[in-house]
Protein backbone atom coordinates (compact mmCIF):
# COMPACT_ATOMS: atom_id res chain seq x y z
CA UNK A 1 0.00 0.00 0.00
CA UNK A 2 1.07 3.57 -0.70
CA UNK A 3 0.60 6.61 1.52
CA UNK A 4 0.10 9.69 -0.65
CA UNK A 5 0.16 13.38 0.14
CA UNK A 6 0.74 15.85 -2.69
CA UNK A 7 3.17 13.61 -4.56
CA UNK A 8 2.06 14.89 -7.95
CA UNK A 9 2.97 12.75 -10.98
CA UNK A 10 5.37 10.69 -8.87
CA UNK A 11 2.38 8.84 -7.42
CA UNK A 12 1.46 7.42 -10.83
CA UNK A 13 5.08 6.43 -11.44
CA UNK A 14 5.18 4.64 -8.11
CA UNK A 15 1.97 2.73 -8.80
CA UNK A 16 3.05 1.77 -12.30
CA UNK A 17 6.38 0.45 -10.98
CA UNK A 18 4.53 -1.76 -8.49
CA UNK A 19 2.17 -3.07 -11.17
CA UNK A 20 5.04 -3.62 -13.61
CA UNK A 21 7.07 -5.72 -11.18
CA UNK A 22 5.58 -9.12 -11.89
CA UNK A 23 8.03 -10.91 -9.59
CA UNK A 24 5.50 -10.93 -6.75
CA UNK A 25 2.64 -12.31 -8.80
CA UNK A 26 -0.77 -10.62 -8.58
CA UNK A 27 -0.77 -7.62 -6.24
CA UNK A 28 -3.51 -5.74 -4.41
CA UNK A 29 -2.53 -2.06 -4.62
CA UNK A 30 -4.14 0.37 -2.19
CA UNK A 31 -3.37 4.09 -2.13
CA UNK A 32 -4.37 6.03 0.97
CA UNK A 33 -4.64 9.71 0.14
CA UNK A 34 -3.93 12.06 3.04
CA UNK A 35 -6.02 15.01 1.83
CA UNK A 36 -3.80 15.88 -1.10
CA UNK A 37 -4.49 19.28 -2.63
CA UNK A 38 -2.63 18.68 -5.89
CA UNK A 39 -5.15 16.37 -7.56
CA UNK A 40 -2.69 13.46 -7.62
CA UNK A 41 -5.17 10.95 -6.17
CA UNK A 42 -7.94 12.02 -8.54
CA UNK A 43 -5.59 11.85 -11.52
CA UNK A 44 -4.57 8.33 -10.55
CA UNK A 45 -8.17 7.27 -10.09
CA UNK A 46 -9.04 8.54 -13.55
CA UNK A 47 -6.43 6.32 -15.21
CA UNK A 48 -8.46 3.17 -14.63
CA UNK A 49 -5.52 1.22 -13.23
CA UNK A 50 -6.23 -1.81 -10.97
CA UNK A 51 -5.72 0.28 -7.84
CA UNK A 52 -8.00 1.19 -4.96
CA UNK A 53 -7.78 4.79 -3.76
CA UNK A 54 -8.89 5.33 -0.16
CA UNK A 55 -9.71 8.87 0.94
CA UNK A 56 -8.32 9.30 4.46
CA UNK A 57 -10.65 12.25 5.08
CA UNK A 58 -7.78 14.44 6.22
CA UNK A 59 -4.03 14.41 6.63
CA UNK A 60 -3.72 11.57 9.14
CA UNK A 61 0.05 11.33 9.07
CA UNK A 62 2.08 8.37 7.86
CA UNK A 63 1.43 5.82 10.60
CA UNK A 64 -2.36 6.21 10.73
CA UNK A 65 -2.60 6.17 6.95
CA UNK A 66 -0.44 3.03 6.80
CA UNK A 67 -2.72 1.27 9.28
CA UNK A 68 -5.75 2.40 7.32
CA UNK A 69 -4.35 1.05 4.07
CA UNK A 70 -3.31 -2.24 5.66
CA UNK A 71 -6.83 -2.64 7.02
CA UNK A 72 -8.10 -2.53 3.42
CA UNK A 73 -5.97 -5.54 2.49
CA UNK A 74 -5.94 -9.18 3.54
CA UNK A 75 -2.61 -10.44 2.17
CA UNK A 76 -0.15 -12.16 4.56
CA UNK A 77 2.57 -9.70 3.52
CA UNK A 78 2.07 -5.96 3.15
CA UNK A 79 4.49 -3.55 1.49
CA UNK A 80 4.24 0.04 2.69
CA UNK A 81 5.69 2.60 0.27
CA UNK A 82 6.20 6.32 -0.03
CA UNK A 83 4.55 7.75 -3.15
CA UNK A 84 7.89 9.05 -4.42
CA UNK A 85 9.44 5.58 -4.66
CA UNK A 86 9.86 3.33 -7.68
CA UNK A 87 10.45 -0.40 -7.54
CA UNK A 88 13.16 -1.84 -9.74
CA UNK A 89 12.23 -5.05 -11.54
CA UNK A 90 12.28 -8.09 -9.27
CA UNK A 91 12.40 -6.15 -5.99
CA UNK A 92 9.13 -7.43 -4.58
CA UNK A 93 9.89 -11.04 -5.48
CA UNK A 94 13.23 -10.98 -3.64
CA UNK A 95 11.69 -9.68 -0.44
CA UNK A 96 8.63 -11.93 -0.57
CA UNK A 97 10.92 -14.93 -1.03
CA UNK A 98 12.85 -13.93 2.10
CA UNK A 99 9.66 -13.71 4.13
CA UNK A 100 8.39 -17.03 2.78
CA UNK A 101 11.65 -18.81 3.59
CA UNK A 102 12.22 -17.30 7.04
CA UNK A 103 9.12 -17.51 9.25
CA UNK A 104 10.79 -15.56 12.07
CA UNK A 105 11.38 -12.58 9.76
CA UNK A 106 8.89 -9.83 10.56
CA UNK A 107 10.10 -7.08 8.24
CA UNK A 108 12.55 -6.68 5.39
CA UNK A 109 13.69 -3.66 3.44
CA UNK A 110 15.41 -3.16 0.07
CA UNK A 111 18.43 -1.13 -0.90
CA UNK A 112 17.27 2.45 -1.47
CA UNK A 113 19.01 4.80 -3.92
CA UNK A 114 18.18 8.39 -4.75
CA UNK A 115 17.28 9.58 -8.24
CA UNK A 116 20.99 10.00 -9.06
CA UNK A 117 21.82 6.45 -8.05
CA UNK A 118 23.44 7.35 -4.74
CA UNK A 119 22.90 4.90 -1.90
CA UNK A 120 20.66 6.03 0.95
CA UNK A 121 21.53 4.38 4.29
CA UNK A 122 18.13 2.82 4.94
CA UNK A 123 19.36 0.01 7.22
CA UNK A 124 20.29 1.35 10.63
CA UNK A 125 20.96 0.71 14.29
CA UNK A 126 18.85 1.79 17.24
CA UNK A 127 21.23 4.43 18.60
CA UNK A 128 22.60 4.35 22.11
CA UNK A 129 22.16 7.63 23.98
CA UNK A 130 25.68 8.82 23.12
CA UNK A 131 25.17 8.04 19.42
CA UNK A 132 21.75 9.69 19.36
CA UNK A 133 23.16 12.86 20.89
CA UNK A 134 26.26 12.84 18.68
CA UNK A 135 24.25 12.25 15.51
CA UNK A 136 21.67 14.91 16.38
CA UNK A 137 24.34 17.46 17.25
CA UNK A 138 26.86 16.85 14.48
CA UNK A 139 25.12 14.80 11.78
CA UNK A 140 24.06 17.84 9.76
CA UNK A 141 27.51 19.46 10.06
CA UNK A 142 29.80 16.45 9.54
CA UNK A 143 27.72 13.51 8.31
CA UNK A 144 30.57 10.99 8.63
CA UNK A 145 31.21 11.59 12.33
CA UNK A 146 31.61 8.41 14.44
CA UNK A 147 28.15 8.67 16.05
CA UNK A 148 26.31 9.04 12.75
CA UNK A 149 28.50 6.34 11.21
CA UNK A 150 27.44 3.84 13.88
CA UNK A 151 23.78 4.86 13.76
CA UNK A 152 23.50 4.81 9.95
CA UNK A 153 25.94 1.89 9.56
CA UNK A 154 27.94 3.91 7.05
CA UNK A 155 30.96 1.66 7.47
CA UNK A 156 29.05 -1.46 6.35
CA UNK A 157 29.03 -2.57 2.72
CA UNK A 158 25.57 -1.60 1.38
CA UNK A 159 25.65 -4.55 -1.03
CA UNK A 160 25.71 -7.11 1.79
CA UNK A 161 22.42 -8.52 3.10
CA UNK A 162 22.17 -8.59 6.89
CA UNK A 163 19.89 -8.46 9.90
CA UNK A 164 19.49 -4.92 11.24
CA UNK A 165 17.65 -3.10 13.98
CA UNK A 166 15.42 -1.23 11.57
CA UNK A 167 14.84 -0.33 7.94
CA UNK A 168 13.32 2.77 6.39
CA UNK A 169 9.55 2.97 6.24
CA UNK A 170 9.82 4.57 2.80
CA UNK A 171 9.83 1.01 1.42
CA UNK A 172 9.26 -1.84 3.84
CA UNK A 173 7.74 -5.31 3.45
CA UNK A 174 5.95 -6.52 6.58
CA UNK A 175 4.54 -9.85 7.68
CA UNK A 176 0.92 -9.27 8.73
CA UNK A 177 1.22 -11.70 11.65
CA UNK A 178 4.16 -9.70 12.99
CA UNK A 179 2.30 -6.42 12.56
CA UNK A 180 -0.72 -7.81 14.39
CA UNK A 181 1.52 -9.08 17.19
CA UNK A 182 2.78 -5.56 17.97
CA UNK A 183 -0.43 -3.66 17.24
CA UNK A 184 0.61 -2.16 13.90
CA UNK A 185 2.15 1.25 13.38
CA UNK A 186 2.01 3.59 16.37
CA UNK A 187 -0.41 6.31 15.29
CA UNK A 188 0.91 8.81 17.82
CA UNK A 189 3.72 9.51 15.37
CA UNK A 190 2.59 11.92 12.66
CA UNK A 191 5.79 11.82 10.60
CA UNK A 192 9.29 10.44 11.15
CA UNK A 193 10.62 7.78 13.54
CA UNK A 194 7.49 5.64 13.18
CA UNK A 195 9.55 3.13 11.19
CA UNK A 196 12.26 2.98 13.86
CA UNK A 197 9.58 2.55 16.51
CA UNK A 198 7.82 -0.23 14.60
CA UNK A 199 10.98 -2.24 13.93
CA UNK A 200 12.15 -1.75 17.51
CA UNK A 201 8.86 -3.19 18.79
CA UNK A 202 9.09 -6.07 16.32
CA UNK A 203 12.55 -6.90 17.64
CA UNK A 204 11.39 -6.79 21.24
CA UNK A 205 8.55 -9.17 20.32
CA UNK A 206 11.05 -11.69 18.92
CA UNK A 207 10.78 -10.91 15.19
CA UNK A 208 13.81 -10.35 12.98
CA UNK A 209 14.29 -7.33 10.71
CA UNK A 210 16.47 -7.69 7.62
CA UNK A 211 18.00 -5.64 4.83
CA UNK A 212 18.41 -7.20 1.38
CA UNK A 213 20.15 -5.12 -1.31
CA UNK A 214 19.23 -7.54 -4.08
CA UNK A 215 15.91 -5.70 -4.04
CA UNK A 216 16.27 -2.10 -5.16
CA UNK A 217 14.01 0.93 -4.84
CA UNK A 218 14.57 4.47 -6.05
CA UNK A 219 13.38 7.18 -3.68
CA UNK A 220 12.96 10.85 -4.61
CA UNK A 221 13.09 12.12 -1.05
CA UNK A 222 11.15 14.96 0.50
CA UNK A 223 8.56 15.58 -2.21
CA UNK A 224 5.60 15.88 0.17
CA UNK A 225 7.44 17.19 3.22
CA UNK A 226 9.12 20.00 1.26
CA UNK A 227 5.75 21.76 1.02
CA UNK A 228 5.60 22.24 4.79
CA UNK A 229 9.24 22.35 5.91
CA UNK A 230 8.70 24.13 9.22
CA UNK A 231 5.98 21.78 10.40
CA UNK A 232 8.07 18.78 9.33
CA UNK A 233 11.06 20.03 11.33
CA UNK A 234 8.86 20.31 14.41
CA UNK A 235 7.29 16.88 13.81
CA UNK A 236 10.70 15.27 13.36
CA UNK A 237 11.91 16.48 16.73
CA UNK A 238 8.60 15.71 18.42
CA UNK A 239 8.79 12.14 17.11
CA UNK A 240 12.38 11.75 18.26
CA UNK A 241 11.36 12.80 21.76
CA UNK A 242 8.40 10.42 21.72
CA UNK A 243 10.66 7.50 20.89
CA UNK A 244 13.12 8.56 23.58
CA UNK A 245 10.25 8.51 26.07
CA UNK A 246 9.36 4.97 25.00
CA UNK A 247 12.90 3.66 25.07
CA UNK A 248 14.24 5.29 28.22
CA UNK A 249 13.09 3.05 31.03
CA UNK A 250 14.06 2.57 34.66
CA UNK A 251 16.60 5.04 36.00
CA UNK A 252 17.14 6.38 32.48
CA UNK A 253 13.78 8.16 32.75
CA UNK A 254 15.63 10.93 34.57
CA UNK A 255 17.17 11.80 31.18
CA UNK A 256 13.81 12.68 29.63
CA UNK A 257 13.75 16.35 30.73
CA UNK A 258 17.26 16.73 29.34
CA UNK A 259 16.15 15.08 26.08
CA UNK A 260 13.17 17.43 25.86
CA UNK A 261 15.38 20.49 26.24
CA UNK A 262 17.92 19.11 23.77
CA UNK A 263 15.40 18.29 21.04
CA UNK A 264 13.56 21.56 21.61
CA UNK A 265 16.78 23.56 21.23
CA UNK A 266 17.79 21.56 18.16
CA UNK A 267 14.39 22.19 16.57
CA UNK A 268 14.77 25.94 17.10
CA UNK A 269 18.22 25.86 15.50
CA UNK A 270 16.95 23.76 12.59
CA UNK A 271 14.06 26.17 12.00
CA UNK A 272 16.45 29.10 12.03
CA UNK A 273 18.89 27.43 9.65
CA UNK A 274 16.09 26.57 7.23
CA UNK A 275 14.73 30.13 7.34
CA UNK A 276 18.19 31.56 6.70
CA UNK A 277 18.80 29.25 3.76
CA UNK A 278 15.38 30.11 2.32
CA UNK A 279 16.22 33.83 2.48
CA UNK A 280 19.55 33.27 0.74
CA UNK A 281 18.03 31.19 -2.05
CA UNK A 282 17.96 33.17 -5.33
CA UNK A 283 14.55 34.54 -6.22
CA UNK A 284 12.53 32.08 -8.28
CA UNK A 285 14.75 29.11 -7.50
CA UNK A 286 13.05 26.20 -5.83
CA UNK A 287 13.91 22.67 -4.77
Amino acid sequence: MIVNHDAGPLLERCVRSVLADGSAGPVDVVVVDNASGDGSAQALDALGLPVRVVDAGGNLGYARAANLGIAHTSTPVVAVLNPDTELRSGAAGVLLARLAAEPELGAVGPRIDDALGRHYPSARSVPMVRDAVGHAAFGWIRPENPWTTRYRQLDVDPDVARDVAWVSGAAIWLRRAALDAVGGWDERYFMYVEDLDLCWRLGRAGWRVAYDPRARVVHVQGVSTARRPYRMIVEHHRSALRFAARRLTGWRRVLLPVAAVFFGARAVVALGVHALRARRRPHGLTG
